[in-house]
């Protein structure tokens, strides 16, 4: 085995000398780094020059961080959409709830006004339901004999005549709706004042008036409110609106159709107004009152 001979001279400082120099150095270096910001621009170097690798090196911790970001996202984006279809079918179930409140709130507002305009005593009431008898249009309401209602009160909603009482019960009764066909009622022509009997037909919701002679001055779109001369009906309600007139003079009479204007079939709440109250009959005056009402003749002298 070759040896080579050691060195005759030692080149350079010793280990430790060497670590006492540069410990040294780098101590001065920080002082002067610290006190006077000696190395400020090489620092600056530095970071431009590690700036791409460091952004190389960041890359995969990044993707990771964005992906695990994404898929979280997503589950959240999920879960937001699910309660918020939730919410959307509460809320429309809550809107319609409200328009149907706010409805009959104005039906309920309309009837009110009809009732302070015609009768200071009128009732209002809830259709339950309609009457089982399919020959028939009837309504059951959830007022009776409790209630003080009497068969004969006409019922009307917000818009005109629904029709009139016909039957009492304790706690209920039932009302014939006007297009029934033995209804009738008194009506007056808003137009010309021109009075006729309006007749339910009993189908197709319709209401006839009867008897009117061709020359009769009747037109489509005139509208018959009740011309109070049965004693039932306050003058004034609205009643139907003519749809058709036929008038041919091969006939006597003229064919008159007319819808009625109050919904027979659209709405949970009418009124009930009281049947007038008939005038008082005039006393007839007593044997001694009409004796004394009488001329009295002048007393003949005695001779």
């Amino acid at each position: 085995m070759i040896r080579e001979p050691p060195p005759f001279f030692h080149r350079g400082p010793s280990p430790l000398a060497r670590l006492t120099f540069f410990t040294i150095v780098a101590i001065a270096i920080m002082i002067a780094d610290h006190r006077f910001h000696a190395l400020e621009s090489v620092r600056l170097s530095l970071s431009v020059l590690t700036h791409p690798i460091q952004q190389l090196v960041s890359v995969p911790g990044d993707l990771l961080a964005r992906a695990g970001d994404y898929f979280a996202s997503q589950s959240r984006l999920l879960r937001e959409n699910a309660d918020l279809k939730v919410k959307v079918l509460e809320n429309a179930a809550a809107a319609q709830e409200a328009r149907m409140l706010r409805a009959e709130h104005q039906r309920i507002l309309a009837i009110a006004e009809r009732r302070a305009r015609y009768e200071d005593h009128g009732l209002a009431a809830e259709v339950i339901y309609t009457a089982r008898n399919p020959f028939t249009r009837k309504v059951v309401i959830d007022k009776g004999l409790t209630h003080g209602i009497q068969a004969g009160m006409p019922v009307v909603d917000g818009d005109g005549i629904v029709g009139q009482v016909t039957n009492v019960g304790t706690f209920t009764s039932e009302v014939t709706l006007v297009t029934e066909k033995d209804q009738s009622v008194p009506v007056m022509l808003v137009r010309n004042g021109l009075r006729a009997i309006a007749v339910g037909s009993g189908k197709d919701g319709s209401i006839d008036i009867p008897f009117m002679p061709v020359s009769a001055d009747i037109q489509s779109g005139d509208v018959w409110v009740t011309s109070g001369i049965d004693a039932t009906y306050p003058p004034g309600l609205v009643v139907a609106q003519v749809t058709s007139v036929e008038k041919n003079a091969a006939y006597v009479f003229a064919k008159i159709v007319a819808m009625p204007v109050a919904g027979v079939d659209n709405y949970r709440y009418v009124m009930l107004l009281a049947l007038p109250t008939p005038p008082a009959a005039r006393p007839e005056p007593k044997p001694e009152e009409a004796r004394k009402g009488g001329k009295e003749r002048p007393a003949r002298s005695k001779r």
